[in-house]
């Protein structure tokens, strides 16, 4: 079997919304700057009116010569384009169950694009070469990864994107999901450092009111996208401490290892993070410094399916969790493959609802099934 074309479709779509789809974004590292920390850049897509959002993707297609077809997306523009450029030609024509070496050239060959956009491209292939030799051998992947080791994954529901500071509808969003069945709740603080004190009694107000709402037996998860300081990140944490988050979420740049080693010994909040952070070398650098208390790479951002079990394998050795992180259906498809084979009983997935046209499918025990 050898790879005859390598070829993006690109998607375009609108879906029905109520209202923006975008409420309100989340903190972001450049808001430390007046002029970003004012402005309303939204997370994907384009509201074309109050009811429809806009969306525009790219699908990977990896096509062999025996009719196969391996898929993966979606990714940006800009990674697609890599595929096409730089990946492509050394690929093409090889066979795309050599899956190990074409990874380790694909990276030898990025000398200057360890990270970003450059590991998103090889993520995406990696991923559609797993595809490929799962549907020719009629397996599912997290068999050939050495599952199953569970039959279903406990799932959380990202809250991104809704309003945070009228705590009146983040109560009524937080019972709702609630009642959907899902067991924990992930929400985005909106301010940090540069918003001084009220930003803090906004951010701290959120915490309580969630707490509040879903009762002492319910997870909620509070996620800081890198926008926090060393001290203003003690002081959120000691604040929120007694609502008993499940986990504080990256609450700096993930080259900040030290200030996340010094945050873990001041504080009794599991810390996680590192879905920012970049193939196996990457992560061990955490879990050398242990540094966190659960990591979360991401299989379409970190290096693809065999940087994320590797990643996952070394955590379990060095007895840190691992939580799942996924940003859309294809990803969440992907990690929930990889967390099926991994023997880790804290393993949880990162089930975003608005990766799905509807709510993906969870049991009454608010689990995603394998």
């Amino acid at each position: 079997m050898k790879i005859a074309n390598i070829r993006f479709r690109k998607l375009t779509g609108t879906m029905e919304t109520n209202g923006p789809f975008w409420e309100e974004r989340l903190l972001r590292p450049i808001d430390i700057y007046p002029e970003y920390r004012r402005g309303g850049r939204t997370e994907g897509g384009e509201q074309v009116d109050d009811k429809h959002l806009r969306l525009v993707q790219y699908f990977l297609d990896i096509e062999t010569d025996e009719g196969i077809v391996g898929r993966a997306g979606p990714v940006g523009a800009d990674a697609a384009r890599l595929v096409l450029t730089q990946l492509a030609p050394i690929i093409v024509g090889k066979d795309p169950r050599a899956i190990e070496l074409l990874w380790d050239q694909m990276h030898r060959l990025q000398v200057h694009g360890r990270e970003g956009d450059a590991m998103i491209a090889i993520s995406a292939v990696d991923c559609a070469l797993w595809d490929i030799l799962g549907l020719s051998l009629n397996a599912p992947a997290w068999r050939l990864l050495g599952g199953p080791t569970r039959t279903e994954i406990p799932a959380y529901v990202s809250m991104l994107g809704y309003v945070v500071e009228d705590l009146g509808k983040v109560r009524e969003r937080a019972m709702r999901y609630k009642e959907m069945g899902f067991s924990a709740q992930k929400w985005f603080i909106r301010h940090g450092p540069a918003s001084g004190h009220e930003g803090m009694k906004l951010n701290v107000g959120m915490v309580r009111t969630l707490r509040e709402s879903l009762g002492d037996d319910y997870d909620i998860m509070i996620d800081c996208w890198q926008g926090l300081n060393f001290d203003y990140a003690v002081d959120f944490a000691s604040r929120i401490e007694e609502y008993r988050p499940r986990w504080l979420e990256e609450c700096f740049m993930p080259d900040r290892i030290d200030s996340y080693v010094k945050l873990k010994a001041k504080t009794r909040i599991p810390l996680s993070g590192a879905e920012h952070e970049y193939t196996r070398w990457g992560f061990k650098r955490f879990v050398e410094k242990d540094a966190l208390d659960i990591l979360q790479p991401d299989p379409y951002w970190c290096g693809g399916e065999r940087n994320d079990e590797d990643s996952s394998r070394a955590d379990h050795i060095f007895h840190a969790r691992m939580s799942a992180h996924a940003v859309d259906g294809n990803s969440v498809a992907a990690k929930t493959r990889l967390a099926g084979s991994i023997v880790e009983p804290g393993q949880s997935i990162f089930a975003s609802w608005r990766a799905f046209a509807k709510a993906p499918p969870l049991s009454t025990s608010g689990r995603r099934p394998m």
